[in-house]
């Protein structure tokens, strides 16, 4: 069994983003979505690493013509049982770096919100960004997330007093880029990493946004608010997320990109 595999048969990802900290990513990332989405009639979704479909079934319980591939069974599994029969969405075991089973210029809106935190080279990754490209149509948008470095250095290596395990293991270049394995899980990147990674393809970025901004270095005072507060406090994430003097200190990105 990978690691990724033995990872998510054990992790609640669907816990995650419903603790009221993991609510600002996905409310975030939801409204990102419907911005995408607006104006254009019946659109096609694609999601690439559904998880156990806290987007896909949402937006498939919405109406849309979901189609949500997922690399991990077990995932697959939870996202199929969360269906009546009634909704719109085909559920496939697959891979985000191929997607030969789906036609090209076939999705209004792709989504690829969990499989750049797993590859760990740069051909991967453009691979990856390609096949999604690939399926998209032309016009279409393309909505990427990433992990970002900062944050692992701030809130890992220094926050929970890591810094001389990871030094003797090797795991920071001398710029404080944290190095990640597949044994790792997680792979982190810098704003330029990203904008590097657009440049190979033909797209055009519209945003490059904090999907939950400084919630996460707060998660306990976060996750004690009460409703005023916590709208309160998305509110001001709304007003800043997409301030690019602060994108790099959030724990997630969203790249909105559109296909040329």
């Amino acid at each position: 069994m990978s690691y990724l595999e033995d990872y998510y048969n054990q992790y609640d990802e669907e816990g995650r983003l419903l603790s009221r900290h993991g609510q600002v990513e996905y409310l975030t990332t939801m409204k990102y979505i419907h911005e995408c989405l607006s104006g254009t009639s019946d659109p096609a979704i694609l999601e690439i690493g559904a998880g156990t479909g806290r987007y896909s079934v949402t937006m498939a319980k919405q109406g849309h013509r979901v189609t949500a591939v997922e690399l991990i069974p077990r995932n697959l599994e939870i996202l199929k049982s969360k269906l009546d029969g009634t909704e719109r969405i085909t559920p496939i075991l697959g891979n985000a770096l191929d997607l030969s089973v789906l036609p090209d210029a076939s999705f209004s809106v792709t989504l690829v919100l969990g499989p750049m935190y797993h590859l760990y080279t740069r051909e991967e990754k453009l691979q990856a960004l390609a096949e999604a490209m690939r399926v998209t149509k032309p016009g279409g948008y393309l909505l990427v997330a990433y992990c970002m470095n900062e944050p692992t250095i701030i809130s890992y290596v220094f926050g929970k007093n890591k810094l001389h395990e990871v030094t003797d293991l090797h795991m920071l270049t001398p710029d404080w880029h944290y190095i990640s394995e597949p044994k790792d899980l997680f792979e982190m990147v810098r704003t330029e990493e990203i904008a590097a990674l657009d440049a190979e393809v033909p797209v055009k970025r519209i945003k490059l946004v904090a999907a939950d901004g400084a919630t996460n270095y707060m998660r306990q005072v976060v996750d004690a608010m009460d409703d005023e507060t916590f709208g309160q406090w998305m509110d001001y994430h709304f007003t800043i997320c997409e301030r690019q003097d602060l994108i790099g200190a959030s724990h997630h990105t969203l790249d909105i990109l559109q296909k040329a």
